[in-house]
């Protein structure tokens, strides 16, 4: 029995190592398999015309009342009485759908819509000083889109565009005239604003009403996308009318290749994105690259396992930029369960600087009224 026992564990030992060593080997390879849907992509009819008229289609509205997940704050931060902020803001969530069952999330799909919603709870909260808060709902792409070798994920992705197209114009509708418009997403919603800002805003007379764009936690190459995003990088603190993006790792940072995938390898005007410089704002100075220390941090939120509840932390990370256009958070900090391999602190992009973003967007939405 001892020596059938023996047998056992050293055959699961020789798996694991088999596993481990497959891992290292053909993790990429690995990764597709296990989170790109199987099946040919399937295109989807539009929505309907006015679905956006529905309140549900909304995560965020206004209107919503304590139901808004993006009016939350964080203990001990003060929300005013009532909105200091006049602008609009449209934001856009990141992925919270990761089924292989097809290559876009169902619009009533529960699990992918809570995701959203604490998505939308520790990453738009920073802008609702504003009453006017806007975030869709939308088929978005699988997970596994990002993975995807041919062009499947791409049109995952152009299904999904569609759907925040339809959204952003009927937000643009329902706001007042001239109002400010913030402008933010993360990940798999910067993607897509970055596609809209080139639909919407570059060469448009809506890029006057544009306070500053955030798409965080996707390479924006400043060779390859922002000249077609319509407004320039944000050099300086009190800066209107232009764009802040950065991806966060803790050092040392060992991040993937951007180029796995036709989406992350193609930028907005066809070309690699890889090698090219990448655009990396600093949340702690408000200008392009540099470096800050942690007490210039005034406030991260470090949320809850769930996701669900939160605190502030004043000090608690630095930023640097790296020449690679990352932006470096010193030694990896406590945030929770979800850093990526490579000390990757992507779902974190926002909680990080949560109260430096809150007063970026109120700064540059001051700056925009001097110029107006």
């Amino acid at each position: 029995m001892a020596r059938k026992f023996l047998y056992i564990i050293a055959g699961l030992i020789v798996f694991v190592m088999i596993v481990l060593i497959a891992l290292s080997l053909w993790s990429k390879e690995l990764t597709r398999f296990a989170f790109t849907p199987q099946s040919a992509f399937q295109d989807q009819p539009a929505l309907a015309a006015n679905v956006y008229h529905e309140p549900e289609m909304w995560i965020s509205r206004p209107g919503k009342g304590a139901a808004d997940p993006a009016m939350w704050v964080p203990e001990g931060v003060a929300q005013p009485a009532s909105p200091t902020s006049g602008a609009a803001v449209f934001f856009i969530h990141p992925t919270s759908f990761f089924g292989r069952d097809q290559w876009n999330a169902p619009i009533d799909n529960a699990e992918s819509r809570e995701r959203a919603e604490l998505f939308v709870r520790g990453m738009a909260s920073p802008f609702n000083t504003s009453a006017e808060l806007w975030a869709p709902r939308y088929r978005q792409a699988t997970f596994g889109a990002f993975l995807a070798e041919d062009g499947d994920g791409q049109r995952a992705l152009n299904l999904a565009y569609r759907d925040v197209l339809q959204a952003f114009d009927f937000f643009i509708s329902s706001t007042p005239k001239d109002a400010p418009i913030v402008l933010a997403g993360h990940s798999q919603g910067a993607v897509l604003l970055a596609m809209l800002m080139k639909d919407r805003v570059a060469g448009k007379p809506l890029a006057n009403r544009v306070v500053a764009a955030y798409p965080i936690g996707w390479p924006i190459s400043t060779t390859h996308d922002l000249p077609l995003m319509g407004l320039p990088a944000c050099a300086t603190p009190d800066q209107a009318a232009c764009v802040m993006s950065w991806s966060s790792y803790a050092e040392p940072a060992e991040p993937a290749p951007i180029a796995a995938g036709t989406i992350a390898a193609t930028a907005l005007d066809g070309q690699p994105r890889m090698g090219s410089p990448i655009l990396c704002s600093n949340p702690l100075t408000g200008g392009i690259g540099g470096t800050a220390p942690a007490n210039a941090n005034t406030g991260t939120l470090v949320p809850s396992d769930d996701l669900k509840t939160g605190s502030i932390t004043v000090g608690a990370v630095p930023a640097r930029c790296s020449p690679e256009g990352l932006l470096l958070i010193g030694d990896p900090p406590e945030m929770g369960p979800y850093v990526l391999p490579g000390n990757n602190y992507h779902v974190y992009d926002i909680p990080l600087f949560w109260n430096n973003l809150r007063a970026d967007a109120q700064r540059r939405e001051a700056a925009w009224r001097k110029t107006r």
